[in-house]
Order: C-alpha cells, then structure tokens, then sequence
C-alpha cells in the first residue's frame, strides 16, 4: 500500500513536470531540511529542525537517521560530507553550535559552540580541508570562523578580515547556500535593507563588496544563494520568502565576479533559495514556489514544478539531482 501511494505521487510529479520528473525519497518526516549534501554517486545527507540528520548509501533508497542525543530541539540548517561517514552539521539560532561525525553518525561531536544571544550562523562551505562559517552581523561585522582540518577545529576571524555590515543587512539560512569557497575565494551573499556580494580572498588579504541589485529593501528579501561557475560566471537567487510567488527580480547573472549584474532574458517564477549548475549551461534554481531550469546559463528559466522546496545538491558529476524541503521531504530529479 505504501508504494502504490509514492507511485501516485511519482506519476503526478511527472505529470506536472512534463519531461521532467520528480521522485519523491522521502516524505512525513517532522523536519524541515535545509542541509542537503552528496558524497561520490551514491551517498546523500540530508539535515533540519527538530534535531534531524539522516543519511543514504544508495541514491536514497534507504535510510539511516543519526539524529544527535541532546540536540533534539536544535535546527540544523547546513550540512557537509567528506565521504560516506565523514559530515560536519551546523544549527542556527542560540546557541550555535557544529558537530562532527567520522562514524556515519554513530556519535556526534561538538568542535564548535557560540552562546552569544546575538550569534546566527547562516551557512558553512568547504574546499579540501578548508572551510567557513558564516553568522550574521554583531556590532556591524558579519561573524566569519575558519578552519583548515575539515572541520575539526575553528578560529574566529570577524575582526581580521572585516564583512562590514551596512544598516539592516543580513545573510540567510534558507538552504546553506548564501556562502561558496571557490579556489580559495570565499562568496557570500546578502540581504536585507541592501543586497551585497562579497568576495574574501585571504591570500591577497582582500575583501571586495559588490552591489547585487536583486529585489531588497526587506528582512525578508535579498540573495538567498547563489553559485558560481567559475571565478568571473556567476548567479544569485532570491527574492521575497515571505511573497514567495512574485518575482520582479529574483535572478541576477554575473560575468565579472560580483562586479556588475544583469537581468535573464526570462526570470524565475518566484521566490528561490537555492541555485545549482549542472553544467555551465544547464542551471537549477528551487524554492517554496516551485523550481525553474536553464539550459542557456541562466539566460531563460522555464518552470518545472510548483513542488515546495529549500535546498538542492547534485553529485560531483551533476547526473543525479536532489532536492529537501518542509514537511521531512526529499526528492530525486530527474531531467
């Protein structure tokens, strides 16, 4: 009885998506997620609120949950995979903490606590052993921690390489994608009263801050995600979550590393929390209002689905496509 009910579910998603379709992995969990991460072709983690982690070995078919013991009220908004038993998991909210698993879960341990009431860490992103956490502004900063052990251990840096802050601006935890470390450049994107884009480069001992003229001017508006293809080929996604269906300039394009932005062609159908290249011509962008695709870098979107979504991840060679959201959900997509 219960595989006939996802089989209806998988045909209706079909249906919907024309060419494309949605499969649906898992469903009912008392979670939203809003970390999602692949390791090599098979292994999928996925983490959210009420204390939840879970994992697949085999492209979703089954599952493991690993949840830690005592953070079963914590929300864990951003998760990253060094290889099928090897994650690092941050929560949002106070406190904050990062946990780490070299076990597949088995046991949890915490390398990284902030009790500051102001602390809300946005997002963590990695390359190699090195990575970022990034927190919203505290007395104008934006809060930056490093690490260079895949996690292990983590050193404050706000006041080396200052983020300064304009008034009102902020960074968000909708999916884990606001941040991207592309060889050794740390993007962030931001939002709020003003839309930024920085790009940190601690080798030149660099901060640039860029204008992203996405629609901003809210708590509830700016740049979600974004994702670059390579130092220069980038795109920002975003807009309104709390008018998720409107979209008067949601996606941005740019060729020159933040510096200048321009409009597509034919925009996303509303409000976008996540981002992902498949190639550098075929892009995917997804949020609660449903999810759009590029086959021209993000020139012209075409909408898919109105499935309900936050965050989206793709194994390393783009073939397999996945997606998380509210109400303990995640789906494979297939193009």
């Amino acid at each position: 009885m219960r595989y006939f009910f996802f089989l209806i579910i998988a045909l209706v998603t079909v249906f919907q998506a024309g060419a494309q379709s949605f499969i649906p992995l898992v469903e009912g969990i008392k979670s939203g997620f809003r970390g999602l991460a692949t390791h090599g072709k098979q292994t999928i983690w996925v983490s959210g609120s009420n204390g939840t982690i879970g994992y697949s070995t085999n492209q979703g078919k089954d599952w493991n949950w690993v949840n830690p013991k005592g953070y079963e009220t914590f929300d864990f908004r951003d998760i990253e995979v060094f290889s099928a038993k090897e994650a690092v998991v941050m929560s949002s909210g106070t406190p904050t903490v990062i946990l780490r698993t070299t076990d597949a879960g088995r046991t949890w341990k915490e390398v990284f606590r902030d009790d500051r009431p102001a602390i809300f860490l946005n997002a963590i992103a990695f390359e190699g052993k090195k990575g970022y956490a990034l927190g919203d502004p505290i007395d104008g900063l934006f809060q930056l921690f490093t690490t260079t052990d895949k996690g292990k251990t983590w050193q404050d840096i706000s006041q080396d390489m200052v983020l300064f802050a304009d008034q009102s601006e902020i960074a968000f935890a909708a999916s884990g994608s606001s941040i991207q470390l592309l060889k050794d450049i740390l993007y962030i994107g931001t939002g709020g009263k003003y839309s930024s884009i920085f790009a940190y480069n601690p080798k030149a001992l660099r901060v640039d801050k860029y204008d992203c003229p996405i629609w901003s001017g809210q708590a509830s508006t700016g740049v979600f995600a974004i994702d670059f293809w390579d130092k220069n080929y980038g795109i920002a996604v975003g807009g309104n979550y709390m008018d998720d269906k409107e979209s008067p300039n949601n996606v941005l394009i740019t060729r020159d590393g933040g510096l200048s932005w321009i409009k597509p062609q034919t925009g996303v159908h509303g409000y976008r929390s996540d981002v992902v290249f498949l190639t550098k011509d075929r892009v995917l962008a997804t949020g609660t209002s449903g999810t759009d695709f590029s086959q021209d870098g993000g020139m012209n979107w075409k909408n898919i689905s109105y499935l309900s979504f936050n965050t989206l991840a793709k194994t390393k060679d783009g073939k397999s496509i996945y997606a998380a959201g509210s109400e303990g959900k995640v789906y494979k997509i297939v193009l």
